[in-house]
């Protein structure tokens, strides 16, 4: 149980930024995951721990993602792990020659402390010669997954990610993949808006769905 107490949402602010403050202890973490939250600097106040809910938020609905035949065609240059180098995805994600880059050392070591309790994952990517080109990480809850972010190096890279990561969310019959801004990429993919109020009612039906693995168990 976390020793910090995130407003009710019936006292949130009418805008993404909901609090600031407490820390990245697992325990906080998944708190704030089941409450709709993720952690994430304020601009132009890096020392400032904000909690975030976007309103509207962004959501891939797990039918409708939009892959296009030269992305199949991709995918078949590209070997798919899971959880084999956590850290490294993390790492990569966090690079800090890319724009807008937010992900310090200290979300990477907390990150890698709730991948080790079984929280956080990550989809690699590599290519036919094994070097790490793509990926992404997020948490998964019951049957919600937060996707964090991701990256690649190489063409496509980070949408074969993706294409992983529903796809196992499908086999394991999970409800929900939030993607927290619908940017213009995502939205490419087919990532949707969801308004505030709706995206809660479905992540409370989520984290509380029964963990499965795959479809026949």
């Amino acid at each position: 149980m976390s020793r910090w107490q995130f407003p009710l949402v019936g006292e949130w602010p009418d805008q993404d930024l909901i609090c600031g403050g407490a820390d990245l202890d697992p325990s906080t973490l998944i708190d704030a995951y089941c409450r709709g939250l993720f952690p994430m600097p304020v601009s132009g106040l890096p020392e400032v721990l904000g909690w975030w809910s976007p309103d509207p938020r962004g959501v891939l609905p797990l039918d409708n993602l939009r892959v296009t035949r030269s992305l199949r065609q991709s995918a078949k240059k590209f070997d798919v792990r899971m959880d084999t180098c956590f850290e490294d995805v993390m790492l990569a994600c966090g690079d800090p020659r890319r724009e807008d880059g937010w992900i310090t050392r200290d979300f990477v070591d907390a990150y890698t402390a709730l991948h080790r309790l079984g929280w956080a994952h990550s989809i690699e990517v590599f290519n036919a010669d094994g070097a790490l080109v793509g990926g992404l990480y997020g948490v998964r809850i019951g049957a919600f997954f937060a996707g964090e972010s991701m990256f690649h190096r190489e063409r496509d890279a980070s949408k074969v990610g993706l294409m992983a990561l529903v796809s196992l969310m499908r086999d394991s019959r999970m409800l929900l993949l939030d993607t927290q801004w619908a940017t213009p990429h995502l939205e490419s993919l087919g990532v949707i808006d969801m308004p505030r109020t709706e995206y809660l009612k479905r992540l409370a039906e989520a984290v509380q769905a029964p963990h499965r693995t795959s479809t026949t168990e």
